[in-house]
């Protein structure tokens, strides 16, 4: 044989059982069984797994996933500072996250029409997607949109925004709604009814499993809430003479991502699966794509040694990357220590951008698929969410499962088990729990209060979903 005549080689095939004898030969009296990880929500997985032929899961868009900056100081005008070195320096969406609502963290701008209008002031709408997170009424959001766009001689209906009206998060997080929950999901219907009708084409409803994450849930647990919180949608949209396939693309769903890569990965695509599933029993032949908007996790930051925020929220970003997200936030890295500055809200934009250009990470559809692996944590996990929904449909639905305290009971018996493994050592956070400073850096912040979220007097009432970092019992020792 030469280097220019290649003789042909067959290697032996060695099935799954020679290999796993193979493997338990190599671990020395352990048995294979010490290989398999166990997930949070108590199924295994192995080490290996054989190619899938799986075809590849489609997304609500196509090209890259958009990159969105959240804009959350309660400044005005500071915030349009902002949203306007983001635009510049790469990011193509943005999101309003107002005072108050589930996923502001203490800050959020002014629930008011100069506010809005002050904050996007330069910022032109037809050239970017706009994302609305609201605390339960957004109509003064939406019609201060529709006026500043008739200012600039826009049609609102015409515009990238998604309006992500939701009040089971607020619920959820506030423990009380102010009003009639009937009235509340009659008026969802109809305003998905008339928008619909004036030609606006974007999200009206956005099922959020951001608070149930932070407030300890696993992934199955997530999954299952955002379903049963979009069924619930679902329904109140159909009851308003909407048809099942109108009524779910007027639906988007918001998922957090951690730094357990594989896991988080396997959650987004496990979510396309459960909603197609959801839309196949309602009677949709060909249901559309999921369309899933992202954040890295609150949860997983820790407000020591910051720095170590962002291996995590790269880990996370690129998760939720491969795991085929329509578009990412990634939340700055000091902000677990108050209101991010330009400089943190920089590198949160431009590990994006390194994913995307020079990763080159969206440039596949879908890159886990076909993956052994993780083609069975999706089933599995898809598997334990389709459980944890069913359970909360018996228990009457998202809001009367909320109601009951059954939902946060569980989320509260996750929180305490993953809590207890830190304590024991069986899981670390760098720089809290492992590897501490001996002294800290100081982090430059912005200057601004952090309020709690205002509870409301209200016809309905439930125990509160509080978020909860994990490294928050360390970080209290010191």
């Amino acid at each position: 044989m030469t280097a220019l005549t290649i003789e042909a080689i067959e290697f032996p095939e060695v099935d799954e059982a020679g290999w796993r004898a193979r493997v338990e030969k190599g671990l020395k009296g352990r048995s294979f069984e010490s290989l398999v990880t166990t997930a949070e929500d108590g199924f295994g997985y192995g080490p290996l797994y054989g190619r899938r032929t799986d075809a590849p899961l489609a997304r609500a868009t196509s090209g890259p996933w958009q990159i969105v900056q959240r804009i959350d100081d309660p400044d005005p005008a500071r915030a349009n500072q902002q949203a306007l070195a983001d635009l510049e320096g790469g990011a193509n969406a943005l999101s309003l996250v107002f005072a108050g609502s589930a996923s502001s963290h203490g800050f959020g701008l002014p629930m008011e029409t100069e506010a809005i209008a002050r904050a996007l002031d330069g910022v032109d709408l037809s050239m970017i997607s706009l994302r609305i997170e609201p605390h339960l009424d957004a109509r003064i959001a939406v019609d201060a949109l529709r006026s500043l766009a008739k200012t600039r001689n826009q049609a609102f209906e015409t515009l990238a925004i998604d309006l992500c009206l939701d009040a089971v998060g607020p619920f959820a997080i506030s423990g009380s709604f102010p009003g009639a929950e009937s009235a509340f999901r009659a008026h969802a219907g109809r305003a998905t009814k008339g928008l619909r009708a004036s030609g606006f084409t974007g999200r009206v409803a956005e099922a959020d499993g951001r608070l149930y994450h932070d407030a300890g849930a696993t992934a199955a647990q997530e999954l299952g809430a955002v379903l049963a919180t979009a069924l619930y949608y679902l329904r109140a949209m159909t009851d308003a003479g909407l048809s099942v396939a109108d009524a779910a693309a007027a639906i988007g769903f918001t998922l957090s991502v951690d730094q357990r890569q594989f896991e988080q990965t396997a959650k987004l695509r496990a979510l396309r699966l459960l909603w197609a599933k959801l839309l196949e029993s309602c009677g949709e032949e060909a249901p559309s794509a999921t369309r899933i908007h992202v954040e890295t996790s609150w949860r997983m930051m820790a407000a020591m040694d910051p720095h170590t925020n962002i291996l995590r929220a790269t880990i996370a970003a690129f998760a939720a990357g491969t795991g085929g997200a329509d578009s990412l936030a990634v939340l700055p890295y000091t902000a677990p220590l108050g209101l991010p500055d330009r400089a943190a809200r920089r590198l949160a934009r431009n590990l994006q951008i390194i994913l995307q250009e020079e990763s080159f990470l969206a440039l596949v559809a879908d890159p886990a698929a076909g993956s052994g692996s993780i083609e069975a944590l999706t089933d599995l996990t898809a598997e334990a969410a389709w459980d944890e929904f069913r359970e909360i449909e018996a228990e009457g639905g998202i809001v009367a499962s909320l109601k009951t305290g059954a939902l946060q009971s569980r989320i509260m018996d996750a929180r305490l088990e993953r809590q207890r493994r830190l304590e024991d050592g069986k899981t670390v956070v760098i720089g809290a729990s492992l590897y501490p400073l001996q002294s800290e850096r100081d982090h430059t912040i912005l200057a601004a209060d952090r309020s709690d979220p205002a509870a409301s007097d209200g016809e309905m009432r439930c125990e509160p979903l509080r978020p909860h970092r994990l490294s928050e019992t360390s970080e209290a020792s010191r």
